[in-house]
């Protein structure tokens, strides 16, 4: 009935999420063009972190 945790299950491999890059080059945030976290290669409207971190901010707070 008890049975021991399997440790292995818990632990969050060390990889980068889809489209985020382990090294250079980065892709250029599309607001302010400092790099970001992203790889080149991602489609899409890429934001560095500050960016992202004010525009998730102004959508919150648009009633």
């Amino acid at each position: 009935m008890n049975e021991p945790a399997n440790e292995s299950s818990r632990a969050t491999p060390d990889v980068a999420t889809p489209g985020t890059a382990e090294g250079p080059p980065y892709a250029e945030c599309v607001l302010c063009r400092k790099p970001t976290e992203y790889a080149e290669t991602v489609k899409g409207i890429t934001l560095c972190p500050v960016c992202e971190w004010q525009e998730a901010q102004r959508t919150a707070c648009s009633g």
